[in-house]
């Protein structure tokens, strides 16, 4: 069984806690991550995109000229793809970017994401999380004292108001619920720091998915 320090939020070891091997070591499936990733951005296009086809666009419908005896290329109509200001052939139109991916895959990327962090050491649990004020300087403070590096992102159990507010303030602090964890995010961060709620809340869904 994986263990982890669990420390307070001055980086003292209070004591280990064992985490359940069939989420934090499962083979990383990097697949199911991708299409994971892939999901979650793509749901995130408006998909609004349009152009005009030769149908659509302004101009008048009578051919320009006659077919014959005029030493030009015969004409349909100048709402065709060849004239400026013609429709546009093969053109992008509205469309939903979003696409469907099984339950099963959803809860293997989730584990993966989480392995993956955990076998690079960059997983921290700390007793609690809740920052006595909202000021960014007390989070910056608890990031010093727990050597934090790179993109942290904090989740607890409990909505923690004040590290909600702290950790929005910086461009490379995120905060979430356990509930919402999702794989971009996870795997975004370089430092993933829950509290011990945050970690058994994840687990029981885990385990029950």
């Amino acid at each position: 069984m994986a263990k982890l320090e669990l420390k307070n939020l001055k980086n003292e070891k209070v004591k280990d806690i064992t985490l359940n091997d069939s989420i934090w070591k499962v083979e990383v499936n990097d697949d199911a991550l991708k299409k994971m990733i892939r999901l979650q951005l793509d749901s995130l296009r408006q998909g609004t995109h349009k152009t005009k086809n030769r149908s659509e666009v302004s101009g008048g419908g009578r051919k320009p000229w006659k077919q014959k005896e005029t030493g030009r290329a015969r004409q349909g109509s100048i709402r065709a793809t060849q004239w400026r200001g013609g429709g546009i052939a093969g053109g992008v139109t509205p469309r939903d970017y979003g696409f469907k991916i099984n339950r099963k895959e959803r809860v293997l990327a989730i584990k993966s994401a989480l392995a993956d962090k955990l076998a690079n050491k960059s997983v921290v649990v700390l007793e609690n999380l809740n920052l006595k004020t909202a000021k960014t300087k007390e989070l910056k403070e608890l990031i010093k004292n727990c050597n934090l590096e790179g993109k942290v992102l904090f989740v607890t159990k409990d909505d923690c108001e004040n590290l909600y507010l702290a950790s929005r303030n910086l461009g490379y602090t995120y905060h979430l619920m356990a509930d919402q964890i999702n794989v971009y995010d996870i795997v975004n961060a370089d430092t993933l720091v829950l509290d011990e709620e945050a970690v058994k809340a994840i687990e029981e869904v885990m385990l029950h998915a």
